[in-house]
């Protein structure tokens, strides 16, 4: 991971130079955003707003990242209401690229749901379509990127949490390899999985957001190479399924590409979910014993499955995802990535019963390989469609530049 210099003086030219590139993405002043969130609070995309003044980059922050002089809710009702007196590592390097918070946004409770219907701050509503979910977990910061109502959003992923929402709202989530961002003072789900990560209107937006987030450099390329010099596949054997728009966007973006041999896909999906299951239920085992009554319902049914694993499955399954993650990156070999869809499904209506597996049927395996993964909108019109860009092991400028050339293209259809 390239890093800033320790020369205090290298170090200040270097967040010169990111903070005057990063300005760039920057569309929104902190009172027409706030102005905007008020006119838009029926879609429940915020549980907070910050005091915070100045001038940047406007952010909207998942409500489980401590932002300093706010609650930390994770969208539940259990924490400390009091606010906390320091940024996450992750805040604190984004104020030195030049970003200012704007406020926490809405989640599904305890980032442990992909509908984002929230039962303490509100369903959040998808703003296609308000009779719809945003997806979830990361549903608030979505639906504030859809409605403008920020430059750019901090999301976090276990087990598709910013590719879902990023592709039920038509804009661009980017989870990059497992570790890249820090995740201290950030509420878990599943340590062993969470991955943190930008939802932007576009992608270089979203690269020169996770720069910010994690001391990346460069990410953009300053030459963008045209798709016909990349290698692109399928994975073969794990699309299935999906619904009539779905289908149809998916049959146009993955013409002409070649399948390829993959990892199985139902194996690597089983082994992350045991993963998450085990380590969230071990983080609310008090909690869920002492107050069930203060979770949803479906929270309170997912950790109470989670205690009733057997230890040696927790195990098993761990050792899985290591031998899971050489094969599936074995399984890339010399191509540059691969396409996918980010979820099998349009965009739910509120209430609509047993949409999880759907909505995670192509985004949960990859939390288990760690893999980075880029979900564009594809060239629909309509609900939006997402499309899952997966790239190798560490190389995030070069999923980026492919990333690019896919937008470009798309686009210009």
């Amino acid at each position: 991971m390239s890093q800033c210099g320790t020369h205090p003086a290298r170090q200040s030219r270097a967040y010169a130079r990111r903070f005057l590139s990063l300005a760039r993405v920057s569309r929104l002043r902190l009172a027409e955003a706030r102005k905007r969130i008020r006119q838009h609070q029926d879609l429940h995309a915020f549980i907070s707003l910050t005091e915070e003044e100045g001038e940047g980059i406007v952010v909207a922050v998942k409500d489980l990242v401590d932002v300093r002089g706010t609650v930390t809710t994770a969208g539940g009702i259990l924490l400390p209401d009091e606010p906390a007196k320091e940024d996450a590592p992750v805040i604190k390097r984004m104020r030195e690229h030049g970003c200012v918070m704007v406020g926490k946004a809405n989640l599904h409770e305890w980032a442990f749901g992909v509908t984002s219907g929230n039962p303490h701050f509100g369903a959040v509503r998808n703003p296609h379509d308000r009779s719809r979910v945003p997806g979830g977990s990361s549903g608030g910061s979505a639906a504030a990127v859809a409605a403008g109502l920020c430059d750019w959003a901090v999301g976090s992923d276990t087990g598709g949490s910013i590719r879902i929402p990023a592709s039920l709202c038509g804009v661009v989530g980017y989870k990059p390899t497992l570790g890249t961002v820090s995740t201290e003072k950030v509420v878990p789900l599943s340590p062993s999985l969470d991955t943190m990560g930008p939802l932007a209107p576009d992608v270089e937006t979203a690269a020169r957001a996770l720069e910010s987030m994690s001391g990346l450099e460069d990410l953009v390329p300053r030459a963008r190479p045209g798709l016909e010099e990349f290698k692109l596949a399928v994975p073969g054997g794990w699309v299935e399924g999906l619904d009539q728009p779905t289908a149809a966007a998916w049959a146009r973006v993955s013409a002409g590409l070649p399948e390829i041999p993959f990892p199985d896909r139902r194996e690597t999906a089983e082994a992350g979910r045991v993963i998450l299951f085990v380590e969230a239920a071990a983080f609310h085992r008090a909690w869920i014993s002492q107050f069930p009554d203060k979770y949803g319902e479906d929270v309170r049914t997912h950790l109470i499955d989670g205690l009733e694993v057997r230890g040696v499955d927790y195990v098993d399954a761990l050792r899985e995802q290591r031998r899971l993650q050489a094969d599936l990156e074995a399984a890339l070999g010399d191509h540059d990535a691969v396409l996918l869809p980010a979820t099998a499904m349009i965009a739910p209506l509120i209430g609509q019963p047993d949409v999880r597996e759907p909505l995670t049927r192509f985004t949960r395996p990859l939390n288990t390989t760690g893999h980075p993964v880029i979900t564009l909108p594809a060239p629909v019109s309509g609900l939006p469609v997402g499309i899952q860009v997966v790239g190798h092991l560490n190389q995030e400028a070069r999923l980026v530049a492919v990333a690019l050339a896919l937008e470009k293209a798309w686009q210009a259809d």
